[in-house]
Protein backbone atom coordinates (compact mmCIF):
# COMPACT_ATOMS: atom_id res chain seq x y z
CA UNK A 1 0.00 0.00 0.00
CA UNK A 2 1.05 3.86 -0.95
CA UNK A 3 2.69 5.47 2.39
CA UNK A 4 0.84 9.03 1.37
CA UNK A 5 2.96 10.49 4.22
CA UNK A 6 6.26 9.17 2.57
CA UNK A 7 8.49 12.03 1.04
CA UNK A 8 10.34 12.79 -1.75
CA UNK A 9 13.52 10.97 -2.55
CA UNK A 10 16.51 12.69 -1.55
CA UNK A 11 18.42 14.12 -4.79
CA UNK A 12 21.79 14.66 -2.78
CA UNK A 13 23.12 11.25 -2.49
CA UNK A 14 25.95 11.93 0.13
CA UNK A 15 28.34 14.99 1.38
CA UNK A 16 32.08 15.31 0.79
CA UNK A 17 32.90 17.74 3.45
CA UNK A 18 30.92 20.78 1.94
CA UNK A 19 30.18 19.48 -1.21
CA UNK A 20 27.19 17.71 -1.94
CA UNK A 21 27.02 15.31 -4.57
CA UNK A 22 23.57 14.71 -6.30
CA UNK A 23 21.87 11.50 -7.32
CA UNK A 24 21.41 13.37 -10.55
CA UNK A 25 25.21 13.82 -11.23
CA UNK A 26 25.96 9.79 -10.33
CA UNK A 27 23.33 8.78 -12.42
CA UNK A 28 24.70 10.89 -15.61
CA UNK A 29 27.89 9.14 -15.04
CA UNK A 30 26.78 6.30 -14.94
CA UNK A 31 25.32 6.08 -18.05
CA UNK A 32 27.90 7.86 -19.94
CA UNK A 33 30.42 5.23 -18.52
CA UNK A 34 28.38 2.18 -19.34
CA UNK A 35 27.75 4.03 -22.92
CA UNK A 36 31.63 4.67 -23.29
CA UNK A 37 31.73 0.92 -22.41
CA UNK A 38 29.54 -0.13 -25.08
CA UNK A 39 31.02 1.85 -28.10
CA UNK A 40 34.90 0.99 -27.21
CA UNK A 41 33.83 -2.64 -27.82
CA UNK A 42 31.41 -2.22 -30.66
CA UNK A 43 34.18 -0.03 -32.16
CA UNK A 44 36.49 -2.69 -32.08
CA UNK A 45 34.43 -5.05 -33.79
CA UNK A 46 34.74 -2.19 -36.52
CA UNK A 47 38.23 -1.35 -36.82
CA UNK A 48 37.93 1.75 -34.58
CA UNK A 49 40.90 1.94 -31.98
CA UNK A 50 39.28 2.05 -28.76
CA UNK A 51 42.55 4.77 -28.02
CA UNK A 52 40.56 7.13 -30.37
CA UNK A 53 37.41 6.81 -28.64
CA UNK A 54 38.54 7.51 -25.80
CA UNK A 55 40.75 10.64 -26.80
CA UNK A 56 36.98 11.43 -28.94
CA UNK A 57 34.68 11.30 -25.37
CA UNK A 58 37.41 13.65 -24.00
CA UNK A 59 36.72 15.88 -26.16
CA UNK A 60 32.89 15.56 -26.89
CA UNK A 61 31.61 15.38 -22.86
CA UNK A 62 32.94 18.70 -22.07
CA UNK A 63 31.21 19.96 -25.05
CA UNK A 64 27.58 18.10 -25.25
CA UNK A 65 27.60 19.19 -21.54
CA UNK A 66 28.46 22.54 -21.89
CA UNK A 67 25.86 22.72 -25.32
CA UNK A 68 23.47 21.58 -23.01
CA UNK A 69 23.08 23.95 -20.31
CA UNK A 70 23.87 27.17 -22.88
CA UNK A 71 20.67 25.59 -25.02
CA UNK A 72 18.84 25.69 -21.74
CA UNK A 73 19.56 28.75 -20.55
CA UNK A 74 19.12 30.58 -24.03
CA UNK A 75 15.86 29.38 -23.83
CA UNK A 76 15.23 30.03 -20.37
CA UNK A 77 17.03 33.57 -20.77
CA UNK A 78 14.38 35.76 -18.89
CA UNK A 79 15.38 33.72 -15.37
CA UNK A 80 19.11 33.15 -16.06
CA UNK A 81 19.18 37.39 -16.63
CA UNK A 82 17.74 38.01 -13.46
CA UNK A 83 19.64 35.12 -11.63
CA UNK A 84 22.72 34.99 -13.57
CA UNK A 85 24.51 32.84 -10.38
CA UNK A 86 22.10 30.33 -11.31
CA UNK A 87 23.99 29.14 -14.98
CA UNK A 88 26.80 27.27 -13.86
CA UNK A 89 24.34 25.46 -11.12
CA UNK A 90 24.62 22.30 -13.45
CA UNK A 91 23.58 19.65 -10.23
CA UNK A 92 20.57 21.20 -9.93
CA UNK A 93 19.16 19.86 -13.74
CA UNK A 94 18.53 22.17 -16.38
CA UNK A 95 20.34 20.23 -19.24
CA UNK A 96 18.88 19.89 -22.69
CA UNK A 97 19.44 16.55 -24.47
CA UNK A 98 19.17 18.11 -27.91
CA UNK A 99 21.56 20.91 -27.11
CA UNK A 100 23.90 18.08 -26.05
CA UNK A 101 23.52 15.86 -29.22
CA UNK A 102 24.54 19.23 -31.12
CA UNK A 103 27.85 19.70 -29.62
CA UNK A 104 28.72 16.33 -29.02
CA UNK A 105 28.21 15.88 -32.89
CA UNK A 106 29.98 18.77 -33.90
CA UNK A 107 33.44 17.69 -32.08
CA UNK A 108 32.65 13.67 -33.65
CA UNK A 109 32.49 15.49 -36.81
CA UNK A 110 35.92 17.38 -36.26
CA UNK A 111 37.71 14.29 -34.11
CA UNK A 112 37.06 11.96 -37.00
CA UNK A 113 37.83 14.21 -39.61
CA UNK A 114 41.56 14.89 -37.87
CA UNK A 115 42.13 11.13 -37.17
CA UNK A 116 40.78 10.04 -40.42
CA UNK A 117 37.91 8.03 -39.04
CA UNK A 118 35.12 7.52 -41.35
CA UNK A 119 32.47 9.94 -39.47
CA UNK A 120 29.42 8.05 -40.49
CA UNK A 121 30.64 4.87 -39.03
CA UNK A 122 31.80 6.28 -36.17
CA UNK A 123 28.30 7.93 -35.35
CA UNK A 124 27.01 4.50 -35.57
CA UNK A 125 28.83 2.99 -33.17
CA UNK A 126 27.85 5.60 -30.77
CA UNK A 127 24.22 5.56 -31.90
CA UNK A 128 22.73 2.90 -29.43
CA UNK A 129 25.27 3.51 -26.42
CA UNK A 130 24.04 7.10 -26.68
CA UNK A 131 19.91 6.30 -26.61
CA UNK A 132 20.72 4.06 -24.04
CA UNK A 133 22.37 6.73 -21.90
CA UNK A 134 19.46 8.92 -21.82
CA UNK A 135 16.91 6.30 -21.07
CA UNK A 136 19.40 6.09 -17.94
CA UNK A 137 19.64 9.93 -17.51
CA UNK A 138 16.25 10.04 -17.37
CA UNK A 139 16.38 8.77 -13.96
CA UNK A 140 18.40 11.76 -12.65
CA UNK A 141 15.71 14.22 -13.41
CA UNK A 142 13.35 11.95 -11.71
CA UNK A 143 15.46 12.35 -8.76
CA UNK A 144 15.35 16.16 -9.11
CA UNK A 145 11.73 15.51 -9.82
CA UNK A 146 11.92 17.71 -13.14
CA UNK A 147 10.91 16.50 -16.39
CA UNK A 148 7.11 15.73 -15.44
CA UNK A 149 3.95 15.90 -17.11
CA UNK A 150 0.30 17.48 -16.65
CA UNK A 151 -1.66 16.65 -13.50
CA UNK A 152 -3.07 13.15 -13.09
CA UNK A 153 -4.95 11.59 -10.34
CA UNK A 154 -2.87 8.88 -7.69
CA UNK A 155 -5.53 6.29 -9.37
CA UNK A 156 -3.97 6.58 -12.98
CA UNK A 157 -0.37 6.28 -11.36
CA UNK A 158 -1.44 3.27 -9.65
CA UNK A 159 -3.51 1.95 -13.00
CA UNK A 160 0.02 1.68 -14.26
CA UNK A 161 1.54 -0.50 -11.92
CA UNK A 162 4.06 1.76 -10.81
CA UNK A 163 6.15 1.29 -8.10
CA UNK A 164 5.14 2.93 -4.67
CA UNK A 165 8.47 4.87 -4.62
CA UNK A 166 7.58 6.77 -8.27
CA UNK A 167 3.82 7.57 -7.69
CA UNK A 168 5.39 9.24 -4.56
CA UNK A 169 7.92 10.73 -6.14
CA UNK A 170 5.58 12.18 -9.00
CA UNK A 171 3.51 14.12 -6.18
CA UNK A 172 5.27 17.63 -7.21
CA UNK A 173 3.74 20.75 -6.01
CA UNK A 174 0.73 18.57 -4.27
CA UNK A 175 -0.28 17.26 -6.95
CA UNK A 176 0.50 13.89 -8.99
CA UNK A 177 2.20 14.54 -11.76
CA UNK A 178 2.59 12.29 -15.58
CA UNK A 179 6.23 10.45 -15.17
CA UNK A 180 7.09 11.97 -18.75
CA UNK A 181 10.68 11.00 -17.55
CA UNK A 182 9.44 7.32 -17.44
CA UNK A 183 8.03 6.99 -20.83
CA UNK A 184 10.69 8.91 -22.56
CA UNK A 185 13.32 6.43 -19.99
CA UNK A 186 11.38 3.36 -22.09
CA UNK A 187 11.42 4.61 -25.13
CA UNK A 188 14.75 5.23 -25.49
CA UNK A 189 15.39 1.28 -23.80
CA UNK A 190 13.51 -0.16 -26.13
CA UNK A 191 15.12 1.88 -29.11
CA UNK A 192 18.59 0.48 -27.62
CA UNK A 193 16.95 -2.60 -27.91
CA UNK A 194 15.78 -2.50 -31.83
CA UNK A 195 19.18 -0.78 -32.51
CA UNK A 196 21.58 -3.78 -30.49
CA UNK A 197 19.01 -6.61 -32.47
CA UNK A 198 19.47 -4.85 -36.34
CA UNK A 199 22.84 -3.83 -36.33
CA UNK A 200 24.58 -6.72 -37.03
CA UNK A 201 22.13 -8.04 -39.57
CA UNK A 202 24.07 -8.46 -42.60
CA UNK A 203 23.05 -5.84 -45.87
CA UNK A 204 20.88 -4.16 -44.11
CA UNK A 205 22.36 -0.40 -42.94
CA UNK A 206 24.67 1.20 -44.62
CA UNK A 207 27.38 3.25 -42.74
CA UNK A 208 25.36 6.18 -41.03
CA UNK A 209 21.49 4.31 -41.28
CA UNK A 210 22.43 2.77 -37.89
CA UNK A 211 23.04 6.66 -36.69
CA UNK A 212 19.65 8.15 -38.74
CA UNK A 213 17.53 5.16 -37.73
CA UNK A 214 18.28 6.35 -33.57
CA UNK A 215 17.79 10.24 -34.62
CA UNK A 216 14.51 8.94 -36.11
CA UNK A 217 13.36 6.58 -33.30
CA UNK A 218 14.07 9.31 -30.64
CA UNK A 219 12.59 12.07 -32.37
CA UNK A 220 9.31 10.30 -32.81
CA UNK A 221 8.43 9.15 -29.40
CA UNK A 222 10.58 12.51 -28.06
CA UNK A 223 7.69 14.38 -29.88
CA UNK A 224 4.71 13.09 -28.26
CA UNK A 225 6.48 12.81 -24.70
CA UNK A 226 7.35 16.80 -25.00
CA UNK A 227 3.71 17.24 -25.82
CA UNK A 228 2.58 15.76 -22.06
CA UNK A 229 4.86 17.85 -19.92
CA UNK A 230 4.85 21.34 -18.50
CA UNK A 231 7.95 22.38 -18.10
CA UNK A 232 9.05 22.41 -22.27
CA UNK A 233 11.26 25.19 -23.74
CA UNK A 234 9.05 27.83 -25.75
CA UNK A 235 10.01 29.69 -28.90
CA UNK A 236 6.90 31.74 -30.06
CA UNK A 237 4.29 29.57 -28.30
CA UNK A 238 5.43 26.39 -29.79
CA UNK A 239 7.56 23.65 -27.90
CA UNK A 240 11.08 24.10 -28.94
CA UNK A 241 11.92 20.09 -28.82
CA UNK A 242 8.55 19.28 -30.98
CA UNK A 243 9.83 21.47 -33.57
CA UNK A 244 13.35 19.79 -33.70
CA UNK A 245 12.09 16.41 -33.55
CA UNK A 246 9.41 17.25 -36.50
CA UNK A 247 12.88 18.63 -38.21
CA UNK A 248 15.10 15.66 -37.09
CA UNK A 249 12.69 13.12 -37.84
CA UNK A 250 11.88 13.79 -41.78
CA UNK A 251 15.24 15.02 -42.28
CA UNK A 252 17.10 11.72 -41.23
CA UNK A 253 14.04 10.13 -43.50
CA UNK A 254 15.09 12.11 -46.55
CA UNK A 255 18.79 11.72 -45.73
CA UNK A 256 18.37 8.09 -45.82
CA UNK A 257 16.29 8.10 -48.95
CA UNK A 258 19.05 10.45 -50.91
CA UNK A 259 22.17 8.55 -49.84
CA UNK A 260 20.90 5.14 -51.07
CA UNK A 261 19.72 7.06 -54.43
CA UNK A 262 22.94 9.03 -54.79
CA UNK A 263 25.94 7.53 -53.31
CA UNK A 264 28.11 4.39 -53.04
CA UNK A 265 28.49 4.22 -49.27
CA UNK A 266 29.83 0.81 -47.29
CA UNK A 267 27.62 -1.20 -45.13
CA UNK A 268 27.91 -1.25 -41.06
CA UNK A 269 29.57 -4.18 -40.95
CA UNK A 270 32.48 -3.38 -43.01
CA UNK A 271 33.59 -1.29 -40.88
CA UNK A 272 37.02 0.84 -41.61
CA UNK A 273 38.19 -1.82 -43.91
CA UNK A 274 41.08 -1.85 -42.28
CA UNK A 275 40.94 -4.76 -39.95
CA UNK A 276 42.81 -7.05 -42.30
CA UNK A 277 45.93 -4.77 -41.08
CA UNK A 278 45.43 -4.94 -37.93
CA UNK A 279 45.13 -7.97 -35.42
CA UNK A 280 41.91 -10.04 -36.78
CA UNK A 281 39.12 -9.14 -33.47
CA UNK A 282 37.25 -12.05 -32.78
CA UNK A 283 33.07 -11.89 -32.91
CA UNK A 284 32.47 -13.19 -29.85
CA UNK A 285 29.54 -10.75 -27.85
CA UNK A 286 27.57 -9.05 -30.07
CA UNK A 287 26.54 -5.68 -27.98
Amino acid sequence: MLNFKALALNPIAFNLGPIEVHWYGIIIASGVILAVYLAVTEGRKRGINPDDIYDMILWALPAALICARLYYVIFQWPYYQANPGEIIKIWDGGIAIYGSLIGAMIVVIWFCRNRFIPVWLMLDVAAPTVILAQSIGRWGNFMNQEAFGKVTTLHYLQALHLPDFIITQMNIGGAYRQPTFLYESIWSLLGFCVLMTLRHNPHLFKQGEVFLTYVMWYSFGRFFVEGMRTDSLMLFNLRVSQILSIILFFGAIALIVYRRRNQVNPWYLEGTNLRSKTTPIKEKNNV
